[in-house]
């Protein structure tokens, strides 16, 4: 099943498979997500989904039964 991943406020818009880590989604889409350990302990990769749920990129997937995905992305200067 193929996912709609909506990155703001780039507002750049590309698919996804379930299961695809959302790091390289955002790197296909030409969109950069901050990282530092690569493992979600450092919370450098920190973004926000639609509904307030902050997730860490690094170790998250492209979710089952989700047509749509919109993620907001922080502007964090230290990173």
């Amino acid at each position: 099943m193929a996912t709609q991943i909506r990155f703001l406020p780039d507002d750049v818009t590309v698919t996804a498979s379930v299961g695809e880590p959302l790091l390289d989604v955002a790197q296909r889409a030409g969109v950069t997500i901050p990282t530092g350990c690569l493992m979600g302990s450092c919370h450098a990769c920190e973004v926000e989904l639609e509904d307030g749920d902050t997730i860490r990129a690094c170790i998250t997937a492209v979710p089952p039964g989700c047509a749509e995905l919109t993620i907001h992305l922080f502007s964090d200067p230290t990173w």
